[in-house]
């Protein structure tokens, strides 16, 4: 099974996926989490570049190739051998970032991005997608806050830096995929207390493991 988890920054991707650590730990089923960019070694040097504030020159066609061979290496070297070997792969971000932010919010053609992603990477999709929903200003706000009190690097604050409407069109473009795939997509209200997003988490995945 392959899980991805999406939203903009500050919807508390990093904590929901040590909480889901935990439940398929309480599981007993193998797993691996991983993340785009990065993921692998080559990977994680492609990440240096994507999200460092100092790479804001880095025009949008450049930063959609570097994100679809990262991608590449990940999908060849860790994603599919884990898939393969019977493991759950949880991923921090994944194709739909790629639509959403390069495509929808760049402007780039959202077509072509797709076209690129079957043709080199066979379409691979998650089986499920949590989407951690939430306005932008709030987002943002708790994601200055963790780069202002050390608890992540400025190092990797290139997106954070944009605009709030780039910020708006990300959200707008994951709820627009989100309304497209129905079935793989589960939107959660990232608003809401830690614990009450938990139990949204905690029930969806229970509910697709217990389908397997």
């Amino acid at each position: 099974m392959f899980i991805s988890l999406e939203g903009i920054e500050g919807c508390g991707k990093t904590t929901q996926l040590e909480y889901l650590s935990a439940f398929l730990d309480g599981t007993g089923r193998a797993y691996v989490v991983t993340r785009e960019p990065g993921g692998t070694a080559i990977g994680e040097k492609i990440r240096s570049i994507l999200l460092d504030p100092a790479s804001r020159e880095l025009v949008p066609k450049a930063e959609l190739l570097l994100y679809m061979a990262d991608r590449a290496q990940h999908i060849e070297s860790l994603i599919r051998p884990r898939l393969a070997e019977g493991k759950i792969v949880v991923c921090d971000r994944y194709f739909d970032a790629t639509v959403v932010y390069q495509g929808i919010a760049r402007g780039l053609d959202a077509a072509f991005i797709r076209d690129i992603h079957r043709i080199i990477l066979d379409d691979l999709k998650p089986d499920i997608t949590l989407l951690l929903d939430l306005p932008p200003r709030i987002g943002l706000a708790r994601a200055w806050q963790e780069l202002n009190n050390g608890s992540r690097s400025d190092s990797e604050s290139r997106f954070e830096e944009e605009a709030i409407s780039f910020h708006e069109k990300v959200r707008a473009g994951y709820l627009e995929l989100a309304g497209l795939e129905p079935e793989r997509f589960e939107i959660i209200d990232a608003t809401r207390p830690l614990d009450e997003v938990q139990a949204d988490i905690r029930n969806v995945l229970s509910a697709v493991l217990d389908s397997l």
